[in-house]
């Protein structure tokens, strides 16, 4: 394949249009156009969907252009690396993380990193849904637990643990009596198992607030209005302080945060320094650590 050619075809579909590519970068129309068509005509596939007045990718132009749009990036950084003689972190990061933990811990992380790199243009997107990292242009994600995937390499950085907490003033329901709880959402479970000191334990809740977010139903448990379960990393200080209390630990596996990428792509000098950015900022990937990094 025409790398050139290729590279032609990823600039006018990142363009959308020869006219718009031509006009951005100063190259020829006509160069642009035989460029693609000459590519089209090596692949025997038509690439765009020529009308009137749009220019639109086939799906066949969609699916080549997603898959090599990202590697002819990576090229490009590559020569231009080893022009300069080393691996400097340069150009755009996009992320996505997960809302709790943007709203408790990425903006300090992307603030520093922005600090040490200041050549990098991170953009992070807060989101709990699935995203397909290639379609949509996601250099990195960070995810809780996720599924195996193995067109992905994964590395957990941080893990944390649920707990029951309630405030001091909220007795623990006895005789399988029900205590008023602060739900996440509606499908949330009425029985909750944990783990104390005394052996496991089943806690009955009888929901009087469904709330969507960790941070929203933590100030509603600290406000008294019923118990909640919440990582730990979130409400450690409020232990501490003795303005929660611990009913015992959600008897489930760890709650572990992944970074994920593809693998078959190179790591970018930009990537690998916020891998490393997060291993300095959590090195043993405690839960106490996060706490520490959110503080009060």
């Amino acid at each position: 394949m025409d790398l050139l050619a290729l590279a032609d075809f990823n600039l006018v579909a990142r363009h959308g249009g020869f006219g718009k590519a031509a006009r951005a970068t100063g190259r020829p129309k006509a160069t642009l156009s035989r460029r693609v068509a000459e590519l089209e005509s090596d692949l025997a596939l038509r690439l765009f969907e020529r009308g009137a007045r749009n220019l639109k990718l086939t799906e066949e132009g969609r699916a080549l252009f997603e898959r090599t749009a990202a590697l002819l990036s990576e090229l490009d950084e590559t020569a231009a690396a080893i022009a300069s003689g080393g691996q400097k972190p340069k150009g755009r990061l996009r992320i996505s993380a997960p809302l709790h933990f943007s709203q408790t811990a990425m903006g300090r992380i992307a603030a520093g990193f922005a600090l040490q790199y200041p050549e990098v243009r991170l953009e992070v997107t807060s989101e709990d849904r699935p995203v397909d990292m290639i379609e949509e242009g996601y250099d990195l994600v960070i995810r809780v637990n996720p599924d195996p995937d193995e067109s992905l390499v994964g590395r957990a950085f941080l893990r944390d643990r649920l707990v029951v907490v309630a405030s001091p003033d909220l007795p623990r329901p006895t005789g399988g009596r029900a205590a008023p709880g602060v739900a996440r959402g509606a499908s949330e479970a009425q029985t909750w198992q944990v783990k104390t000191s005394g052996g496991r334990a089943a806690i009955k809740i009888e929901p009087v607030l469904t709330l969507s977010t960790l941070i929203t139903i933590r100030d509603a448990v600290r406000a008294g209005v019923g118990a909640g379960r919440l990582p730990i990393s979130l409400v450690s200080h409020d232990l501490a302080d003795g303005t929660l209390v611990n009913w015992g630990e959600i008897d489930a596996p760890e709650v572990t945060l992944w970074t994920l990428y593809p693998s078959r792509r190179l790591l970018s000098a930009r990537v690998s320094a916020f891998l490393d950015f997060l291993k300095q900022a959590f090195p043993n990937g405690t839960a106490d650590e996060l706490a520490a990094y959110i503080g009060r």
